[in-house]
Order: structure tokens, then sequence, then C-alpha cells
């Protein structure tokens, strides 16, 4: 039985995978380990496959493009009760496994290294990944997800191989890193974190990251992961915000230090608001997907919510709002026939008539597409 398979995702690396295969295989052997060595390779043309063959590696070919889509290729080839993973360009050492070996014996599911705990040689990383990309996504991560994970992107880390697959990871590019640790966390596996030293890598060709590109797809996915954060926060805000300078305005301008504030700053609140409704409904329908797709947990106050609210609930209190600011609209429209208002003052009114039906409509509509995916995914109604 294989307890361990240390696997090397590989792109054109000739002249540094064979002395991360020869470190492994050596570290298999002086620790008395039951393993393999895979290479999972991404359409090398340089000599590397035949440069793993003859090593001793298992080398797996892997079609789909991508960081990602070689590691799962990768994990699902793989045969060892753990898989620990590392880049295969020598900037990870793999005769200095034995943190990752004792933490997964002990049932750690997850074993994350950590560059900045075990300290990052001259070189090895540029000063926009150390000093912004790496600690911003870290703590984007570690905030959105309460994660206690200090390097969300460590390339070495360390895994229960059917606890990692059964997260069903999806993605085939660089955010695989941060796929892997908010699934993780979202499923309840336990995550370690062990020092880890990061050497500058051996490739005489550029490196495969491309800085401003992947950190982008990373902070894309922790985004698109976290409708909280999204879309909630920032919905409610926007919509509190708003309509709390409607109510203000409703009854003529307002002065806040100096500044006057009259129905055009109005009519800018009833935006605000709209678009902040819109994004408290985006981020009910983008939850719903995550959850019945399994990328996120169910939330016990949605499941409670949920008990309440119906596709038919919903549509009624649409309408209801929406007939609500349409009655006003008439109603404004009845006094305003030939009578000598002041524009300003009837603009007050149907603002907020204005909003009302938006209001109903977004709700209306909403309602029908959350409906809609529920039949569609359920295959009933």
């Amino acid at each position: 039985m294989i307890e361990f398979s240390i696997l090397m995702p590989c792109l054109n690396e000739a002249k540094t995978l064979p002395i991360c295969i020869e470190k492994a295989i050596t570290f298999l052997k002086n620790n008395n380990l039951s393993g393999e060595v895979i290479v999972a390779d991404n359409g090398s043309t340089d000599g590397s496959i035949d440069i793993a063959k003859k090593m001793g590696a298992r080398v797996v070919d892997i079609k789909v493009k991508g960081y990602g889509a070689a590691l799962r290729g990768g994990i699902e080839a793989a045969v060892g009760k753990f898989v620990i993973m590392a880049d295969s360009d020598d900037s990870y050492d793999f005769s200095m496994l034995e943190s990752f070996v004792d933490e997964l014996r002990k049932g750690s599911d997850l074993v994350m290294g950590n560059r900045f705990l075990g300290g990052i040689e001259a070189g090895a990383m540029p000063a926009l990944h150390r000093y912004l990309g790496n600690p911003v996504l870290s703590f984007i991560g570690r905030l959105f997800y309460k994660i206690n994970v200090g390097d969300f992107h460590c390339g070495l880390r360390g895994f229960n191989r059917q606890k990692v697959m059964d997260l069903g990871l999806i993605c085939d590019g660089m955010e695989f890193a941060s796929e892997m640790v908010v699934k993780a966390a979202n499923k309840g596996l336990s995550i370690v974190e062990v020092p880890t030293t990061l050497s500058p890598d051996g490739r005489d060709t550029p490196p495969h990251l491309r800085s401003w590109r992947d950190g982008w797809r990373h902070l894309r996915f922790l985004l698109l992961l976290s409708p909280r954060w999204l879309f909630l926060y920032p919905g409610l805000f926007l919509f509190f915000f708003g309509l709390l300078f409607m109510v203000l305005l409703y009854n003529g301008p307002v002065f806040l230090g100096g500044v006057g504030f009259d129905i055009h700053s109005m009519l800018y609140s009833a935006a605000i608001l709209v678009l902040g409704s819109q994004a408290i409904l985006m981020a009910l329908t983008t939850r719903y997907l995550a959850v019945r797709f399994n990328l996120l947990e169910k939330s016990a106050v949605l499941e409670r919510v949920s008990r309440y609210v119906s596709l038919e609930k919903g549509l009624i209190t649409g309408f209801l709002v929406a007939l609500l600011g349409i009655v006003w609209a008439i109603y404004l429209t009845s006094i305003w026939g030939g009578a000598s208002l002041n524009p300003t003052h009837y603009m007050r009114q149907v603002i907020p008539s204005v909003v009302m039906i938006i209001l109903g409509g977004q709700i209306f509509v909403s309602s029908f597409f959350i409906g809609a995916l529920d039949f569609f995914l359920k295959g009933k109604a």
C-alpha cells in the first residue's frame, strides 16, 4: 500500500525537474516511506517527460491546460493515501517534507506551507508578491472565510487525497490554490500550517505565474465565493444610505456642514437605494446557487428564513410593492392635472413612487428567477 504520493505539476521544467525528482525519491527512501513520485505533465516539449520516466517517476499526461488542471489530474491519478504537492522549479525542497508527513499522520486533512514563517530567500519572491499580492489576498481569505491561514498561496502543501477529491475542485488556473483552501474550510476539514522555506527557482525561462492576471483570478474567486462581502454588505450599506437620505429630503432641503442637499440629491439617493436592493437580491441568488452546487455550506439563518419564503410569496410581495407605487403615481397624476403645484415639491412625491415600482419589479423578477433555477436544478416544480 502506497502511503504518500509526491506530486509535481510540470510544463517544460527539464532544467529543474531532475533535482526535484531526485530529492523526492531520496526523501521517501531515507524516511522509509512507501510512496511514489508523480509528474503531472501539461504539454512539455523540452524532454521533461523522458527525464521523469528515466528517473523513476510516474508521468501523467494532462491534456487540459492550466496549473489547476495539471494538479487535479495528478491528484486523481495518485494512489497514495496522502498527497504532497509542490512546483517542479526547485523553489521548494522535496528533501525537507518531514513536518508535512508528521502532521498528515496526526490526522490533519490539509497541511499548508507558510513561506512567511519559514523564510523567503533573497530573489525568491518578487516584492510585489511579497508585500502586496500575497498579504492582501491572504488577508481577504481570512476575513471572508474565517480561515486561520497566513499564506493562502503557498505551492507546497500536503493533504488527505480522498477528502480533497471529495471537495469537487474545478478551477483550471492558478486560483486552484485558493479554491482548495476555501472549500476545505467550508467543508470543515482540519487545516494546519508549517514553516516552509522558499528558494529562488532554478529555471532559466520566465515563470508561468503572471502577477496581475493570476492575482485577479485569485481575487475574483475569493469574491465570487463570498456573496456576503461581494453583494450583501455593500448592498445593505447602499440601500440604507439611500433610504436615509430619501427620508431626510422628503420634506425639503437639508443642510449638512454648510452644504445643501435638495431634490437632485434625493434622485441620486433613490438610485443608490435601487442599486443596493439589486445587490442584496443578487447576494441571495448567488448564495442559493453556491449552496446548491456544494460550494458553500448552508447558512442556519437563511435556512430559517427560507421556511417562510416561497416563490409565490415573493411574487405577491413584489406585486404589492409595485402596485402601491403605481397607485401612488396615479394619485399624484390626478392632483397634478391642471393644478399649479411646485415642481420640486411634486418630484419629492414622484421619486418614492418610482422607487417602489422598481423595487416591486426587482422582487417579482428575482423571485421568478430563483424559482426557475430551483425548477431546473431539481428537475421538478
